[in-house]
């Protein structure tokens, strides 16, 4: 059993941090909008009030959000508070610069990093289902 970090709630991470709850993980979470904090809630995700609170005993942090400028900034706001060894995995689909910025990020503390960009976004969910 990992603990994992998870911010960035919505159509494509909501439905992510669910399967790690699934898999047997604890996963807390974040997202700025309070209704996808609440569907995670109802998923088994604990939800933490910043996202800071949510990576404080984190094995692994995930981030899925809309682009690279949220990513960067996000990751700069965490990872002082994440645990130097940890990995940060960011599975949002960003441009590459923005993805090595954040890689570069994640190196100064000490941080294992890695880029796995999710594809097809919610409207190709929607097809499969």
């Amino acid at each position: 059993m990992t603990t994992i970090a998870f911010i960035g709630l919505g159509h494509m991470g909501g439905p992510m941090a669910a399967n790690l709850v699934k898999a047997g993980h604890i996963v807390t979470g974040f997202d700025l909008a309070a209704a996808c904090c609440e569907a995670a809630r109802e998923t088994g995700v604990g939800i933490a009030g910043s996202v800071r609170e949510a990576v404080a005993d984190a094995e692994a942090v995930v981030t899925m959000l809309p682009a690279g400028k949220h990513v960067l900034s996000v990751w700069s706001d965490i990872l002082p508070a994440v645990k130097p060894g940890s990995l940060a995995i960011d599975c949002s689909t960003i441009d590459v610069e923005s993805a090595r910025k954040a890689h570069a990020l994640a190196k100064e503390r000490g941080c294992h990093a890695l880029d796995a960009p999710v594809s097809g976004g919610s409207a190709a969910r929607r097809l499969r289902r």
